[in-house]
């Protein structure tokens, strides 16, 4: 319990592996189950798990999660939970930390708003019905004018 509330931070709830957390806490998995299984058994804490083997779960503390939708007979919780991750779980533990960095997504200050920029995409090229064709008031205005200076 202690490990779990320590990596939460600010959070009600920590991401991890059952490996991860036998390897901060120097024990086995199947101790870690075990100890899992009697934190969730007192009532003191929430197991969720993510994924279909169980092997990686959210740790929920305080607070249980809130579940809603009923959409499609799909129902979901949605919570912030600080996650924990070990080198040893990762496929390319190698590259680990000489990765190049991520593009940045930019960010909006509040008031500020996007403004499209740069060429666009280029028109639809769909051919119009015969008798629907689109009215361009602009370009019906442009040859008005060429058809009244002639």
């Amino acid at each position: 319990m202690h490990v779990i509330v320590s990596k939460m931070g600010r959070h009600n709830a920590l991401v991890a592996s059952q490996k991860t957390l036998a390897s901060l806490i120097g024990c086995t998995d199947r101790t870690v189950r075990t100890a899992l299984q009697v934190l969730k058994d007192g009532g003191w804490l929430e197991v969720r798990q993510i994924g279909p083997t169980g092997t990686a779960n959210a740790y929920i503390v305080n607070d249980r999660v809130a579940w809603s939708g009923n959409r499609d007979g799909i129902r979901y919780s949605l919570f912030s939970a600080a996650v924990l991750v070990s080198d040893d779980e990762q496929p390319d533990k190698a590259e680990l930390g000489a990765q190049p960095p991520l593009e940045r997504i930019p960010t909006l200050l509040p008031g500020e708003r996007q403004l499209p920029t740069g060429d666009g995409l280029p028109p639809v090229s769909q051919p119009f019905l015969e008798g629907l064709e689109a009215d361009l008031p602009a370009r019906s205005a442009h040859l008005h004018q060429e058809e009244s200076a002639e």
